[in-house]
């Protein structure tokens, strides 16, 4: 995933290519399938299991039969054209059998077989060079590479999971047949997929390949789970990004025993203390691990983690490595408690921890590892998106006195650039043309760049769905940004404290002088005369029909309002399974209650009009 990168074409995708939830056990597997029953009002179906490979997603569309166009899943909806890289993988079929639509769209995951990634890091090995740290990273980096050439040496192969579009009504009716009728057409189906009629065959499935997987030449990472019948996943429907008619049963993550050599610290953008384990290197999921996440104090003292220590380490997918714990039986003698230092290990000011954080902070704001990280953070993808900006010279930035706050960077010229140590006249140019287009990037995306404690990418969406500028929310109040549905006190006062700070106005009309957009267009969509326009909402405990997100999205598409506390401003408590103490509230102020089945009618059937 990620958005699409420089040096390829974008694709705009006929159909967003989804993410999947996960599901880390067997409750999680039993409360995805029992909301999905319950959406089709317990209708029986049967269930695809198929092993989640851990490559690179990639659509393909077909013309007459003939393969005329590939792609990378991209940010889901925008992708990168790599259809030269595609037509080097032997396994993509170029041309389709008898029988093939006009045109075609189906969805596969590319990756590199193990044997493969193993030959060539043997290559690397024997002429003393760095080896490659994993098939996932290896493939999807060959895929993504500008030379299809390098594709083509690399034995890359796909498996197809899916038909995307067939110019017209699906030929077949569940997902299983259209598999089939795929691997008719001359597609790679994987052999191991199974269909599934009750929860017990898909857990069967699911724990052979626990063990199996080891033998297989390919990763995988877990099983994902379907449900077959088309018209059914059509009346399901998608949430967000994700479908509700799929979920990843993801395998167990990877354990291994390895001696924690001593324990680091680095300062984050916002000031905090992050401690973590220099580790002897150990091979998890054939990636070599030399540090691992420590998480804080508290999380050491509670696991009674020591220097000296064999510790058991876990690593998940992409997930960065954590110590699980001690092995105390092995425990040198010795070994002393951790304790966090006093001072910052880089500016050497005294370190706080507020009373309702698990973390401890450098208070100083002028930190130099704050500011550094900071400005990477500003300049990633997700944010300003300054590609070109690196690392490195993020630091030659900072050390050489050029950016001292993140509008200096509009400040930056080509000739100043130039005069970097190994900084040529093409990456120059490339990071001018970057820092001028950063300044149209989208408000949510401003604000995230910024940094402000607590506010990410969901955050600051949140944000600009009640505000139309930094402006707006800097002259809001903290009891006014609290009441934004997902934002709350600790959030609301840290982004209050944020645009109070002296430092933060100086940078906000530094960035105005630059031309930095600081504003949006005032959101189209309006709630004005929509069925509950001017309704508040309050949701408590678990529901078995919906998530959390979706109860509260299908409020506001109505035009309500949902907020997190009861008041007497609340029209409607929204009550599921164990609510807490909210239901009290409501009873106490007399607010409408309604249990799931008359939330569920009041959805289905909304007022005709908002009686306001």
């Amino acid at each position: 995933g990620g958005a699409p990168a420089d040096g390829f074409t974008q694709v705009q995708h006929s159909a967003p290519m989804l993410s999947l939830a996960n599901a880390f056990n067997r409750d999680d597997l039993e409360n995805w399938l029992r909301r999905t029953k319950a959406l089709v009002d317990d209708a029986e179906f049967d269930l695809v299991c198929e092993l989640k490979i851990d490559g690179l997603a990639v659509n393909l569309t077909y013309e007459n039969g003939v393969f005329v166009r590939g792609a990378t899943r991209g940010d889901g909806t925008v992708g990168e054209d790599v259809t030269r890289n595609l037509r080097t993988i032997k396994t993509i079929p170029l041309s389709l059998l008898k029988g093939a639509p006009d045109r075609l769209e189906v969805r596969g995951e590319v990756y590199l077989p193990i044997p493969e990634f193993r030959r060539m890091n043997e290559e690397l090995a024997a002429k003393g060079e760095q080896l490659y740290m994993n098939p996932r990273n290896t493939g999807a980096g060959s895929v993504r590479n500008l030379n299809p050439k390098v594709t083509a040496s690399r034995n890359m192969a796909i498996w197809v999971y899916s038909l995307t579009g067939a110019g017209g009504p699906p030929p077949v009716e569940g997902h299983w047949e259209a598999l089939d009728w795929l691997k008719s057409l001359g597609f790679r189906i994987n052999p191991h997929n199974r269909i599934c009629s009750t929860i017990e065959e898909v857990i069967d499935f699911y724990d052979h390949w626990v063990e199996a997987r080891h033998d297989l030449p390919y990763e995988a990472d877990g099983v994902v789970v379907k449900v077959s019948s088309l018209a059914l996943q059509d009346a399901l429907g998608v949430v967000g990004r994700e479908p509700r008619w799929a979920v990843a049963y993801k395998f167990p993550a990877e354990q291994a025993v390895t001696r924690l050599l001593e324990i680091g610290i680095n300062v984050g953008r916002t000031g905090s203390l992050n401690p973590y384990a220099v580790l002897e290197p150990v091979v998890v999921s054939g990636v070599t691990v030399r540090n691992a996440s420590l998480h804080n104090e508290e999380d050491i003292h509670r696991k009674d983690i020591r220097v000296g220590d064999l510790v058991t380490i876990e690593r998940a997918g992409d997930v960065i490595p954590h110590v699980l714990g001690p092995v105390l039986s092995e425990r040198p003698k010795g070994a002393k408690k951790y304790k966090m230092p006093a001072k910052c290990p880089v500016c050497r000011t005294a370190i706080v921890k507020p009373d309702d954080e698990a973390m401890h902070r450098c208070p100083n704001t002028s930190c130099p590892a704050q500011f550094f990280e900071l400005l990477k953070h500003f300049v990633s993808k997700g944010a300003a998106d300054i590609d070109g900006l690196g690392e490195r010279w993020c630091q030659v930035l900072i050390d050489q006195g050029i950016v001292t706050d993140l509008a200096d960077l509009y400040t930056l010229t080509k000739d100043q650039l130039l005069q970097l140590d190994r900084m040529g006249d093409k990456l120059a140019t490339r990071i001018m043309a970057n820092i001028e287009a950063s300044k149209q990037k989208p408000l949510p995306r401003l604000l995230f760049a910024l940094g402000i404690i607590h506010v990410g990418s969901e955050v600051a969406e949140l944000l600009t769905q009640a505000y139309n500028s930094i402006d707006e929310i800097a002259a809001a109040t903290e009891e006014e940004l609290a009441e934004i549905p997902g934002i709350g006190p600790k959030i609301a006062a840290s982004i209050a404290t944020y645009f109070q700070a002296a430092a933060s106005k100086t940078v906000i009309e530094k960035l105005r002088a630059a031309g930095v957009t600081l504003k949006q267009e005032p959101r189209q969509v309006s709630a004005v005369g929509l069925p509950l326009t001017g309704r508040t909402f309050v949701v408590t405990g678990t529901l078995s029909g919906f998530s959390r997100s979706e109860s509260e999205s299908r409020i506001k598409a109505l035009g309500a309002k949902v907020t997190s506390s009861v008041t007497r401003n609340t029209d409607y408590l929204v009550v599921g399974e164990s609510p807490g103490s909210k239901l009290a509230a409501a009873e106490r102020l007399g607010t409408a209650i309604l249990d799931e089945t008359a939330f569920a009618e009041l959805l289905a059937n909304p007022p005709v009009e908002a009686d306001n």
